[in-house]
């Protein structure tokens, strides 16, 4: 009995290879589509005011740096403000607007904000009521504007 070759059994169909590459397409285009449906989970910044803004206002999946005693939240603002301000509340109104309420790392001022996506890369970060968010300025507190250009 003679037994066909070895390379005979690992041939690639093309095929078999074909509707791999499909699904594997397919797999990756959806994922980027996920990705794209969630506009309120990513990092974001200010060039102007040199802040950061790292927000996941799906799920609390963000530790804080100095913060990690509290467990993970859904974002945190750092960078040129007075210290760490987190996100202690927030609610997705729809794909273009949140409203997220903003404390500081000591629990002493909070701060309503309105987030507003303009385009895939812009988003409009304006203060509504509460705590001013300062800066420090040759050594003295300054108000950050109440609105902000995020990238």
């Amino acid at each position: 009995m003679r037994h066909p070759p070895t390379y005979a059994i690992f041939k690639p169909n093309f095929l078999d290879m074909t509707k791999k590459h499909i699904i594997t397409s397919l797999a990756c285009l959806s994922a980027v589509w996920a990705g794209a449906q969630r506009p309120f989970k990513c990092s974001l910044y200010d060039l102007e005011n040199k802040i950061n803004l790292h927000i996941d206002l799906y799920e609390e999946s963000i530790n804080v740096p100095g913060m990690e005693m509290f467990g993970p939240m859904n974002g945190y603002m750092n960078g040129n403000v007075y210290g760490i301000w987190m996100v202690t509340s927030c609610k997705v109104e729809d794909e273009k607007t949140a409203t997220l309420r903003l404390s500081n790392d000591l629990g002493s001022e909070t701060q309503q904000v309105r987030l507003t996506v303009e385009n895939d890369s812009t988003y409009q970060f304006e203060q509504e009521d509460g705590a001013v968010i300062k800066k420090v300025v040759n050594r003295k507190l300054v108000k950050i504007p109440k609105k902000l250009t995020f990238i």
